[in-house]
């Protein structure tokens, strides 16, 4: 599935600039030229990493991470013309997850957006779960069974459908890794995804559900923007 990012900056040449060198490495890009325009496709689309600027109108790039941070682990790249080692500093204090400077070589920053998602989505520090000896997945209290299309909690079953199930297992056998709406439509539907397509969130929905009546806390993580994973 190819990685979506949202360019933002207020200076047209720069955005498109940095969107025809994403594209060209096969990114789909969207963008937007104020911090409020950002924060509102962000609220109606999921970005896999933000390319964003400090200095903009209505709100700037640091508000803009702020308030990201709020909610939202999602990978940020700051650019700026603002080169002194403290704003660098507090760019990356504010959230950011890299800084690069103005003026910048365009295939630089196609490398560190790069290795950005790689940290975040791929290779990163994400966990895989195996099966014990039994063929039993177990995280904490949560026991999954492939073969029987099961899970318990404290030896108690928990009833789920078998989309639910294959959900589930697809989360907890990748620990850490954050999965997009379309990413699990495709692994558990086996078919092609639509973008107005909700069957995902209304399934998810109801698997959280179910696992917190049992097990009394949240098991599976919004990463807004993003989709879903549960922590190693």
């Amino acid at each position: 599935m190819s990685k979506s990012i949202l360019i933002v900056d207020d200076d047209r040449e720069i955005a498109n600039l940095i969107d025809i060198y994403l594209r060209n490495e096969g990114f789909h890009t969207e963008q937007a030229h104020d911090g409020v325009e950002a924060m509102e496709k962000l609220e109606g689309q999921a970005f896999h990493l933000i390319v964003l600027d400090i200095m903009m109108p209505k709100m700037d790039g640091m508000e803009v991470c702020r308030r990201i941070r709020d909610t939202a682990s999602i990978p940020i790249l700051m650019v700026s013309a603002k080169a002194e080692d403290m704003d660098k500093i507090l760019g990356l204090m504010t959230g950011a997850d890299d800084y690069l400077v103005k003026p910048f070589n365009p295939l630089e920053l196609v490398v560190r957006v790069k290795t950005l998602l790689r940290r975040a989505y791929q290779y990163g520090t994400q966990s895989v779960a195996s099966p014990d000896e039994e063929g039993l997945l177990k995280i904490n209290e949560l026991t999954i069974n492939k073969s029987t299309h099961t899970a318990e909690v404290h030896g108690q079953p928990v009833h789920l459908t078998s989309t639910e199930f294959g959900i589930l297992y697809l989360l907890a056998s990748n620990l850490g890794r954050v999965f997009s709406a379309e990413d699990i439509f495709q692994q558990v539907w086996k078919e092609k995804y639509f973008e107005s397509n909700n069957t995902v969130m209304v399934h998810i929905s109801k698997l959280r559900d179910k696992l917190e009546q049992e097990m009394g806390r949240k098991l599976i993580t919004t990463v807004w923007g993003v989709g879903y994973k549960i922590e190693s």
